[in-house]
């Protein structure tokens, strides 16, 4: 699976081979829905409905990686936490395997984007967020990666530096990474917080409402995280628009598990973090087909200026006094 596109060989007739593998029968029709990172596609299945089915990019992950993330959400599930998690045979198998990939099978689970301004949408969320954090500080991840400075912000920048920032803007960005790590690093120490098991990957497209009810999705970037991981990207706005949302949250989160009140000042890391990641995953899957089709903009001269701004912004951020939750 060393091929630079992995899914060249992901067409209908394997993909309905696959899913058929594991003893359904499908009616023929499929179609791709929108992932990057993955491929998922809808696929008929013959008297029932239809089956979500996500083909892991290979080499990611371990098995032991998918495997835990399904059993984190299988065990949210079984707590009676919105969310959906993926579908076991009889043998309680949940990775399945053909032809070299590893796939997993979903029901389909229709919604749209949630209202955050509307009333209620935050407060529910943090009620789930609160369940689901009190599950995710009862036991470890033991093959689940910890967001790392390493990973999300040196690995990014080695890369971006070395093939993809213009000559012109070299200097100045690689001097602003350096400042920003060290800044972050000043921060976010992982070995000094209690890290837990966290969705990782919380905005707004892993959020579904659903006949009035909000339903997480998509779990595969779960990983060891301070629990403020799973907030910050739920908070838009102004300053007192944040703070009056992370209110809300908090008001939901603190019925179920104690409110995370220091790790309020990672927010802005966090951000930062996300920022510089986002950058090097994209840079990083370049060669596959996929990615210069949904991200024309990316590795364009303004671009490259614009993600440098950005980051100059985030490094005034994060010397600005943390949200606080109001008395």
């Amino acid at each position: 699976m060393s091929d630079p596109h992995p899914y060249a060989r992901l067409g209908p007739e394997f993909v309905l081979d696959a899913v058929e593998s594991t003893g359904r029968v499908s009616d023929l029709r499929i179609s791709a829905l929108n992932s990057f990172e993955n491929r998922v596609y809808q696929v008929g299945i013959e008297g029932e409905a239809p089956l979500i089915a996500k083909f892991y990019r290979p080499e990611r992950w371990s098995d032991e990686g998918i495997l835990e993330e399904h059993a984190f959400s299988l065990e949210l599930a079984e707590a009676e936490l919105p969310i959906v998690a993926p579908l076991a045979d009889a043998e309680g198998c949940t990775l399945f395997r053909h032809e070299g990939f590893r796939f997993a099978l979903f029901t389909r689970f229709g919604g749209h984007a949630p209202e955050p301004e509307r009333e209620g949408t935050l407060l529910s969320l943090g009620r789930i967020l609160g369940r689901l954090h009190a599950i995710g500080a009862s036991k470890p991840f033991l093959a689940r990666p910890t967001l790392d400075v390493e990973s999300f912000a040196r690995t990014s920048h080695r890369l971006l530096s070395a093939s993809f920032i213009p000559q012109e803007l070299r200097i100045a960005y690689d001097s602003l990474c350096r400042d920003l790590i060290a800044r972050i690093e000043d921060r976010y120490r992982p070995a000094d917080l209690a890290l837990i098991r966290t969705h990782g990957d919380l905005h707004g497209g892993n959020i579904l409402c659903r006949d009035g009810a909000l339903w997480l999705v998509d779990f595969d970037d779960c990983r060891r995280a301070p629990a403020v991981q799973d907030l910050w990207m739920l908070l838009a706005g102004e300053r007192h628009e944040r703070t009056a949302q992370l209110d809300e949250i908090a008001d939901g989160y603190e019925e179920f598990h104690d409110f995370p009140h220091r790790e309020l000042g990672l927010i802005e890391p966090l951000r930062t973090l996300r920022l510089m990641h986002h950058a090097g995953w994209i840079a990083s899957r370049w060669e596959d087909p996929a990615f210069p089709r949904y991200f024309p903009w990316f590795n364009t001269p303004r671009y490259w200026s614009e993600h440098v701004l950005e980051l100059r912004e985030q490094l005034s951020a994060m010397d600005e006094e943390p949200l606080r939750l109001r008395p």
